[in-house]
């Protein structure tokens, strides 16, 4: 009788299973990682919902002062220049107003949301009154390669820095915003602030849950195919 052949072993096999692997690892790795800081993100928005405001410049003195619920007094914030920050609320696409708070304030305030349907916009005259505010202090997120350039007035990523440039606002701190959640303009009620995430997800679990499922299962397929191949 002919001696059976040995079968070569799968080496490209070996090789895509153990990147698709390595990849399906690293997603569920990372959703870990997701869901230890959307816990974190959720906490702390939560511990601000409770937390009575504080003035501005004791919240600043924290050694982390974002999520501080502030009060600021903001000197004709009501009539302020502003460039429009695109994003969506509930589902519906607008722009937020940002503003600086007012000279001898050097911060940036996001005033609240405009609906896209909405054309008007509040003046930007100048003013000198004095306007309250109550508000979050929230740090920046920095563009990426898929962002849009900012363009006549309008970016599309909360980017501290980029909106004082656009505002001509060199002196106000490029770390911190306020959002604001009373209006700068209460006779105007198409302005809606927001200044806390509202209905927040958190599916992190579920989906390291399936990468890691994935992933053990390309190993069971790449274990029976290999006992199917040399059973023999």
């Amino acid at each position: 009788m002919t001696p059976t052949a040995t079968r070569a072993f799968p080496w490209l096999l070996t090789i895509l299973s153990a990147l698709a692997l390595g990849v399906l690892v690293f997603l569920g790795t990372w959703q870990v990682q997701r869901l230890a800081w959307k816990q974190d993100l959720l906490a702390r928005i939560e511990a601000a919902q409770a937390a009575p405001p504080v003035p501005l410049d004791q919240a600043l003195a924290r050694t982390d002062p974002e999520f501080a619920r502030v009060i600021a007094t903001c000197r004709g914030l009501d009539r302020a220049a502003f460039v429009s920050l695109r994003t969506l609320v509930d589902g519906e696409a607008g722009v937020r107003l940002v503003s600086v708070c007012s000279p001898d304030v050097p911060i940036l305030v996001d005033r609240g949301f405009v609906p896209e349907a909405i054309s008007a916009r509040p003046p930007e005259d100048g003013g000198a009154m004095p306007v309250a505010v109550r508000g979050v202090l929230r740090r920046g997120e920095p563009a990426n390669s898929f962002t849009p350039p900012a363009d006549n007035g309008l970016i599309y990523v909360r980017d501290i820095g980029a909106m004082a440039d656009m505002l001509d606002a060199s002196a106000v701190r490029r770390d911190l915003m306020i959002v604001a959640e009373t209006s700068s303009n209460p006779e105007w009620q198409a302005l809606h602030p927001t200044a806390l995430p509202q209905g927040l997800s958190n599916n992190h679990l579920g989906y390291a849950i399936t990468w890691y499922g994935l992933a053990l299962a390309l190993v069971g397929v790449y274990a029976a195919l290999l006992y199917r191949r040399y059973r023999a």
